[in-house]
């Protein structure tokens, strides 16, 4: 088992395949970039911060146009950052 610790946030995460162990920051960071690339208008001033909002189009995540697998793979990463206790 591998320990992994999330500096950014002060979190410690075990996990048992370290190529997907990420901290919270990273699961965030992953899941907007998603986000971004596909035009969503970003409401905290962390994402604003962090990606901006210049060419966004869609101010609803519902509407973004997202492809099944990147549905999935935001699934996916919400999935781990509820586990994790992440909180955004």
């Amino acid at each position: 088992m591998r320990m992994v610790v999330g500096a950014a946030l002060g979190l410690t995460l075990v996990s048992t395949t370290p190529a997907m162990a990420q901290s919270c920051f990273d699961l965030w960071y992953n899941r907007n970039s998603i986000f971004k690339a596909a035009g969503y208008c970003f409401t905290t001033s962390q994402a604003i911060q962090t990606f901006g909002n210049a060419g966004c189009l869609y101010d609803d995540e519902r509407e973004v146009p997202l492809s099944a697998n990147q549905r999935r793979q935001v699934q996916a990463i919400r999935a781990q950052e509820r586990a994790y206790g992440c909180n955004y």
